[in-house]
């Protein structure tokens, strides 16, 4: 399994044009967005890990007035929002190694978080809490229970994995967090598994 979540990266660079043109622009996550920045002070600096072409969640933080700070591992997929977002900032970077050397008031890893393994999943929360200033959000979506799905994209095999829900509290719990809100396949967001965290100040 790991030979195809090795791939990911890969296949989204490989793919991004055609990503970009399917990934919904509808924002059927603004309940969830909503949420979120309810929990940031205003003009915040939000973190987006994952952050694809930057549409249209990125451009809708953005719109709200919060200074955005996005990271992808496709450089193809960053060049499409340094386009649309010019004011955001945009780096290439593989999150497993993420290192920006300050903290932000939100962070966000919507759809992107799921297609690490469980142990480098595991590992993200030390980086997550490296990265969250005192009382910040923290927003993932991840699958409702543990185990691995491998879906196809433009043909290619798409990784996905999840922890446990138990464990995605405890690590939350181990690295500082809270948990605000969770819901498993919110049928009122794409049947998403979303989790609302937050720093304990």
């Amino acid at each position: 399994m790991n030979e195809e979540a090795d791939a990911i990266l890969g296949l989204y660079e490989r793919h991004a044009l055609s990503f970009d043109r399917i990934r919904g622009k509808q924002l059927f996550e603004k309940p969830w967005l909503d949420r979120f920045v309810a929990l940031l002070p205003p003009g915040g600096a939000i973190l987006d890990i994952g952050c694809g072409p930057g549409e249209p969640i990125a451009a809708d933080l953005v719109g709200r007035g919060f200074a955005l700070t996005g990271v992808d591992g496709s450089p193809s997929l960053i060049d499409l929002c340094r386009l649309r977002l010019p004011s955001g900032e945009w780096h290439v970077a593989d999150m497993r190694r993420l290192s920006l050397g300050r903290r932000f008031a939100g962070l966000i890893a919507w759809h992107s978080f799921f297609h690490l393994t469980m142990d480098e999943q595991r590992r993200m929360f030390a980086l997550f809490a490296d990265h969250a200033a005192p009382g910040a959000a923290l927003m993932f979506t991840s699958g409702p229970g543990e185990g691995v799905a491998i879906g196809t994209f433009e043909g290619e095999p798409l990784y996905h994995a999840s922890l446990d829900p138990d464990e995605y509290r405890r690590l939350l719990y181990e690295h500082g967090f809270e948990v605000v809100a969770h819901v498993a396949e919110d049928p009122a967001c794409g049947g998403a598994t979303v989790w609302l965290a937050r720093a304990i100040a």
